[in-house]
This record gives structure tokens, sequence and C-alpha cells, in this order.
């Protein structure tokens, strides 16, 4: 019997191959026979980076950039050597919760940093980039992420149009030939679960704008600053991305990518799946286990879980879920593909003894043994 893992991370307790080595433990300890298979689990978002890095024998590179307001921020990505693939998260550059919400500046607010990290990566011999773009607290349309990367950004009387929001008003034209070469060899996928264009009243500015510390006031203005910087860039690169299916995530950074870097959006399951190579496994199991911290019905809205169900039962394999808490709307992950589902914790306990790391782990043996010896 073969049996493959792909299990998300129990966020605050274990990682995704934690949790995952410790189902395979139990399947071992109920059929020491059978074939398993461990692989990593994440949905593009928060965690991605770690997840592929342990689960791909990948590596961490820690590097200080430009933070959001300017400020040094330090933030890392994953490097997978075998193939020159350096896996991404904007918000560790750029994100809204590397700031107070005292200081967060829609005007200012600037991508600079998500550049400068995919230069370090391009220099470290990197031609393929996963980067997750969620998370962001940025409304510039990619413009610091593009100034890094060598573009150039000018007003009217040929000086540099600056950063942040305040810039997309008094960009005149664009200046492509001193980036950076490299680019031309480069290959970006794109996690994006949104599909909100870049402007209007479902896009960047008025569906995230308020959270990023956009006020109404300033919402009508800077989605027509928003408007006028796509005018330009369609008239400079000849392309028109304003409409596209997420080009308003991250606050125009799915534009920017789609623009000016001949990205690929995909959804972040989606993405995460192909990246680990979990269909070929799945080709010829009997059995998948898959979960997160929790299942409810949002897991049944497209989170990770159901992305692994939908890929196993193209093959015909039967989908087991764990989670540590499970919710009585949970029963739509049937409906969506799990074929049943399974709380681990196995007693009366407080929230901080059931995440401890052994507890949750030994949780997870002793549930998978049981179900494996029900199989």
């Amino acid at each position: 019997m073969k049996i493959v893992t792909a299990i998300d991370s129990f966020k605050g307790s274990l990682s995704s191959m934690e949790a995952g080595t410790a189902a395979k433990e139990g399947i071992l300890l109920a059929d020491p026979e059978a074939e398993v298979v461990v692989k990593p689990l994440a949905d593009g978002g928060e965690g991605t980076t770690d997840a592929l890095i342990e689960g791909m024998n990948g590596q961490r590179i820690d590097l200080t950039v430009t933070g959001p307001m300017r400020k040094p921020q330090s933030c890392y990505y994953g490097y997978l050597a075998d193939s020159n693939t350096a896996i991404i998260e904007m918000a560790s550059a750029a994100g809204i919760t590397l700031v107070s919400r005292e200081e967060r500046n829609p005007m200012l607010a600037t991508t600079y940093g998500v550049g400068e990290m995919i230069l370090h990566a391009i220099g470290k011999g990197c031609r393929n980039f996963i980067i997750g773009i969620g998370g962001s607290l940025t409304n510039d349309c990619g413009i610091g992420m593009l100034k890094a990367l060598g573009f150039e950004f000018w007003d009217e009387n040929g000086m540099d149009a600056g950063e942040g929001g305040q810039a997309l008003a008094k960009v005149a034209s664009i200046r492509t030939e001193n980036k950076n070469p490299l680019l031309e060899g480069c290959h970006f996928q794109i996690a994006c679960d949104v599909t909100n264009p870049l402007c209007g009243e479902n896009g960047a500015t008025y569906i995230y704008g308020p959270q990023k510390g956009v006020t109404d006031e300033m919402k009508e203005g800077l989605d027509k600053d928003m408007a006028h910087f796509a005018a330009v860039v369609s008239s400079s690169l000849k392309c028109d991305y304003i409409n596209y299916p997420g080009a308003g995530a991250a606050g125009g950074l799915g534009f920017a990518f789609l623009s000016f870097l001949n990205a690929q959006l995909s959804p972040g399951i989606d993405l995460i799946l192909d990246a680990v190579g979990l269909e070929e496994e799945l080709k010829d199991a009997d059995i998948v286990i898959t979960g997160e911290g929790r299942l409810d019905h949002q897991t049944a809205m497209g989170k990770a879980p159901v992305g692994v169900a939908k890929l196993a039962h193209k093959y015909h394999a039967k989908v087991i879920a764990i989670a540590g808490s499970v919710t009585k709307e949970a029963r739509a992950c049937n409906a969506a593909g799990i074929d049943a589902f399974f709380p681990v914790v196995r007693g009366i306990t407080t929230l901080e003894e059931a995440m401890d790391p052994d507890t949750a782990k030994e949780n997870i043996r002793q549930t998978i043994e049981q179900v494996v010896r029900l199989i």
C-alpha cells in the first residue's frame, strides 16, 4: 500500500514536514510494509518559504533590504539549488505586519525591498522564482520593486517620479534600457489567490487600501492615479493588464509582475503542488493524508487540503484529513473531496497543551495509526 502525506502546517505548533513525518510514523506503526512519501504543503501565503525549504532540501538565505517605510528590514528567502529557484514571500520585505498601524502611509510605502530580494537571488544564480504576494502594506503598483530592478519612472520634467502611491500620478514616461539584463532569462510564477482588477470599486485601492492606511478621502484620487500609471505603462510597453484578474493583488504588485516581468499568476495551492511534484507521487497512491491546524468551512472553499484532495481524486486515491480542531461546518470538506476527516486531540486539554509540538506529534501518530489499522 502506498500512502502519500501532504499536510499543511499546524500554525504555532508544527511545520508541514513535522506534521507529515509524525503521520508517517503512525502509518508505519500500523503497517510496517507500507510505502510512505512525505511532501511539504503550503498555499503560497505565510509559511510557504519555510515549508519548501524544509521539504525540498532548500537553503535559507538571510539578508537586509529596504523595508516598506524605507527602514532596514531583515528578511529571508528560500534557495533551491537543484532548480535554481528562489521562494520569496513579498510580505517579508513589504508586509503589513512590519509596520504599526500608526506608521502606515500608502503614499510612501514601497516595494523596493522586494526588488532587492529578487536581485539578490539573481546574483546567486536563481532564474526561476515562486513569489507569494499576500499580506502587503503597499499600494504602489510595484514601482518600488521595479526601480530596484533597474526600471526608471520619470515625471514630465525628466526627473525621478519617486516611490509609493504618491509617485503614480507623476509618472509621465518609463525607461527600460537600464533594467537588470539577467531578468530576460528569469521565469516568475506568482502565487495569487485574489482576482481583483487594478482599478475601480473592486480594485486594489478600494478593497485592500483601507487596511493599509487609505482613508475614504484618498480612495478616489489614488485609484485615478493607479489608472493613470496603468495608461502610461500600456502606452510605453504595449500591454494592457489593468483589468486582468489579480492585477490588483498586493496594491498593484500583480499588475507590475504581469506588465514588466511577463509573470504568470496562479492560485497559490496549484503553484505549490506543482513545485513539490505531488501529482507524480499520486499517480500510484492508494491513500492520501492531508490536513491543517483547523478544518472549517473556509477549508472547503479552496484551502490547501482541498487542493490536495482534488488532485488525489484525479488518480482515484482516497483522501483522509486530520486537524487539531474541527468545526461543525467542516462537513463541507466531504463535498469538496475529502473522504473523511479526524480531529487529533485525544482528550480534554488546554489550547497551550494541545499545541505543544511533542503533544501534537504524538496525537497525530496515534490518530493516524488507528485510521490505517482500520484501512
